[in-house]
């Protein structure tokens, strides 16, 4: 089974602009999280995906592997399947430009979905995060995700999923934005219309749910800070100045 990561990379960003560019702790927040993926050890490659000419010479120059897209994307997973289309492998895990806290035993679990999955009848796995803070429950910049007693998604939103009637039984997961696909399953998503509901949450896994494709949700207790705003930027020099 041939495993590759991909991280699309794009340099606009309508919260934060330029964010995959900036200083986290002496290096690029997009090569940070080039190397977090690299050094995990778990891929037969890595690169990152970009229609940037600045992002890809920054990469060249810390001496990563990169791509330059062809055409315009409307998400991330879109760019990387362009890529793949004509490149012999079995799994491709879309880790997000702004996730340089990157860990290497979620990854595992991830991958590990695909190697227990013998009847192939999983599309899409992914990392959620157990959050308790009515602050981080009410972020839209955290994407939360609603599962079944399998595990697999039900629904994804930037709204408090579920709505608490009684607040005390209500347990929220936050979304980790990184996919494992089979290959086909990722050139299936790109062939598929935007629906509604991606449209109005701004949410590409939503297009999987509404297609019917299973997406398998996998448990962590990573630290997740993805760099969508200064503050989250702060947040992060912090956590490498205190490591």
């Amino acid at each position: 089974m041939k495993i590759i990561a991909m991280i699309p990379a794009r340099f606009e960003a309508s919260r934060f602009p330029g964010k995959l560019m900036k200083d986290l702790a002496g290096k690029s927040v997009i090569v940070r999280t080039y190397e977090a993926t690299k050094s995990s050890n778990l891929f037969d490659e890595v690169y990152v995906v970009t229609d940037s000419v600045i992002i890809f010479n920054e990469i060249k120059a810390n001496g990563g592997e990169v791509l330059m897209s062809k055409n315009e994307h409307e998400s991330g997973s879109d760019r990387i399947a362009e890529a793949v289309e004509n490149l012999e492998v079995d799994i491709v895990v879309n880790v997000q430009g702004d996730e340089p806290f990157t860990q290497t035993e979620p990854l595992k679990k991830l991958l590990e979905v695909f190697k227990s999955d013998v009847n192939k009848q999983i599309d899409i796995a992914s990392l959620m995060l157990k959050i308790e803070e009515d602050e981080e429950i009410n972020n839209p910049n955290n994407v939360k995700v609603v599962t079944d007693e399998q595990n697999f998604a039900m629904y994804f939103s930037r709204s408090p999923i579920p709505y608490p009637r009684e607040k005390s039984t209500a347990v929220y997961y936050k979304h980790i934005g990184i996919y494992a696909f089979r290959k086909e399953s990722l050139l299936k998503f790109t062939r598929l219309p935007i629906n509604n509901l991606e449209a109005t949450e701004k949410l590409e896994n939503l297009r999987f749910l509404a297609n019917g494709m299973k997406v398998k949700m996998v448990e962590t207790n990573q630290i997740a800070i993805g760099i969508d705003t200064p503050e989250d930027l702060e947040k992060a020099n912090a956590i490498f100045k205190n490591n």
